[in-house]
């Protein structure tokens, strides 16, 4: 029965430590008010609220621009930007750190062995005559050392390791979404670059004709020298912005050549314009936004990870309870160590408890309280800015909007004042200063309506990336 009793005694304790209380506050998520609705949320067609299938997962959000150039690149980048890497092996390394954390939960058991050659002082006090002074000692010991979570200091601390793996996921969801949301940004920029390369080289044969008109006129006597200075100027310049173009569109394709982890030197985007309106992006309503920010995901979690930091701070004020198990062979004939008489053990537990410390441990939990308040107020943060980021968005694709339809009547009407005022100097009526002015004119309003629309997919695209990208935080590992 005395046998049988101690695994009893054992079962029992590790139920005790294992189900135990646990000191500290319980964790509850801090509140955070969310508006009903965005304040530009559907003002006009390119935005809408969530639909029932809205909720799926969207990972893959660049896929509505229906670009298979777009695709591809943020596919290498999800697989080879260095930063993304990078993020990912924090998260292993926070996910280890849980691991190791659990194991405190275990008892440790160690083996070691030991041969010693000894020899007593014959003149010791106490030595007996004619006894050897010499002699082997072979130890062979083992150790059993197990400190029962009794006070859920371990769990805390298990606890707060695991929120803060679940921070680092949100955090390496947060690269990633950074990441490819700059290299669809960073790739519709250089696709705007090529949409005004296409309007300059198209005005650059317009403004050829207008050359050859001025010369024309000059060699029958109806233009002066300075019409046709005036009209290679206005060449010239035309064709130092063309060139001007491919200085940024070569830095554009520098930057998404590291995004995707290749080097710059051979790394090259066939030209192509960038057309139409930005597609339909889905908002949802405020409150989703909590769940669907990887950012927001990460700071919830770190005040979690501080709130379990409160526990482990308050278990030191309880006893250590340190249960151990000692024993082994041992002998100074190596051929007996391992016979019934040479066996040696020692068992029982050890509790210790500090009764003065000069307010240490008062210290480490009021450090430890500011530490989640500081958290929780970074959380909060995290929302008014993404809050923030969203409205700043649907105010850019609403006032883009707006602007695009004004530049696109300015266009038409500058597009006309240019036919009649070239008609007007062909019959002689109008000075070619004045054609001059309408062709600058329409330039300037053509090229603003070409930036309209490089900004009105960026905006989208932001758009797509201040909603969490289709990101969820159900998607955080479990603890």
């Amino acid at each position: 029965m005395r046998a049988q009793s101690l695994p009893t005694v054992g079962m029992l304790l590790a139920m005790m430590a294992l189900s135990g209380c646990k000191v500290g506050p319980n964790y509850r998520v801090p509140a955070m008010p969310a508006p009903p609705a965005y304040s530009d949320d559907g003002h006009n067609g390119n935005w809408s609220a969530a639909n029932p299938a809205d909720s799926a997962n969207r990972g893959d959000w660049w896929t509505i621009y229906k670009d298979a150039d777009l695709n591809d690149l943020e596919q290498r980048c999800a697989d080879a930007n260095q930063n993304i890497a990078a993020a990912l092996h924090a998260y292993e390394q926070a996910h280890d750190l849980v691991r190791e954390n659990k194991s405190s939960l275990y008892p440790t058991v160690s083996i070691g062995a030991a041969a010693t050659r000894n020899r007593i002082s014959e003149t010791k006090p106490l030595h007996t005559p004619g006894l050897p002074t010499n002699y082997w000692d072979f130890l062979v010991p083992v150790n059993i050392s197990w400190e029962p979570d009794f006070w859920g200091g371990i769990r805390r601390q298990i606890e707060s390791s695991s929120a803060t793996a679940q921070a680092t996921a949100a955090e390496l969801a947060s690269t990633r979404l950074s990441l490819q949301g700059m290299l669809a940004v960073t790739f519709f920029q250089l696709r705007g670059l090529d949409l005004q390369a296409e309007l300059l080289r198209s005005t650059l044969d317009s403004y050829q004709q207008s050359l050859q008109l001025t010369q024309y006129r000059l060699k029958g006597g109806l233009a002066s020298e300075s019409d046709v200075e005036q009209a290679q100027t206005l060449l010239e310049q035309t064709q130092a912005q063309l060139i001007d173009l491919g200085v940024q569109r070569a830095v554009s394709e520098h930057t998404i050549a590291v995004l995707v982890g290749e080097p710059a030197t051979n790394f090259h985007i066939v030209e192509k314009s960038l057309v139409g309106d930005p597609p339909p992006v889905p908002t949802g309503i405020p409150s989703e936004l909590l769940q669907r920010r990887p950012d927001i995901a990460s700071a919830e979690r770190r005040v979690a990870s501080a709130n379990a930091l409160i526990g482990v701070a308050k278990s030191a004020y309880y006893p250590s309870i340190v249960l151990g198990v000692s024993g082994g062979v041992e002998s100074d004939q190596i051929g007996q160590l391992f016979k019934a008489g040479s066996a040696a053990w020692s068992a029982g537990p050890a509790a210790s408890e500090v009764l003065f410390d000069a307010g240490r441990r008062k210290a480490q939990v009021d450090f430890a309280v500011a530490q989640r308040e500081q958290a929780t107020a970074l959380y909060r943060q995290q929302v008014l800015s993404a809050f923030r980021d969203v409205e700043d968005q649907l105010s850019a694709l609403r006032v883009l909007e707006a602007e695009a339809v004004v530049t696109g009547r300015a266009v038409s009407a500058a597009k006309r004042s240019t036919e009649l005022s070239t008609l007007r100097y062909k019959r002689g009526l109008a000075p070619y200063l004045e054609v001059l002015t309408n062709q600058t004119i329409e330039l300037a309003n053509e090229r603003t309506a070409a930036s309209l629309v490089t900004q009105r997919i960026v905006a989208s695209a932001q758009l797509q990336i201040a909603l969490g990208g289709g990101w969820n935080s159900t998607q955080l590992p479990n603890n």
